[in-house]
């Protein structure tokens, strides 16, 4: 890979982090951790969930979590899922 490349996506990475820190302490503890520990083995289409994901209010996203509600969207249903399972296995 290229430097420009590495670059590149440390800033990408740089840039989703910062998306990721939502104020909110209890959406901060699980999109922070899976971004730094998950995010960069996902797929590109499960990359494109959670990108997707950060575009979300934050409102809607702590009923998702809170599981009081479910995206209707099925790419946000399923990266949401993939976090909650990620924290609270069966």
């Amino acid at each position: 890979m290229s430097e420009t490349n590495t670059s590149q996506d440390h800033t990408e990475f740089h840039r989703l982090w910062w998306h990721s820190r939502r104020g909110m302490l209890e959406l901060d503890v699980l999109l922070l951790p899976f971004l730094e520990e998950v995010y960069r083995d996902l797929s590109a289409e499960d990359q494109a969930r959670y990108r997707k994901l950060l575009s979300c209010e934050d409102t809607d996203m702590f009923e998702w979590f809170m599981q009081r509600s479910k995206p209707e969207d099925p790419d946000l249903r399923h990266i949401v899922d993939m976090i909650l399972n990620r924290v609270q296995p069966d």
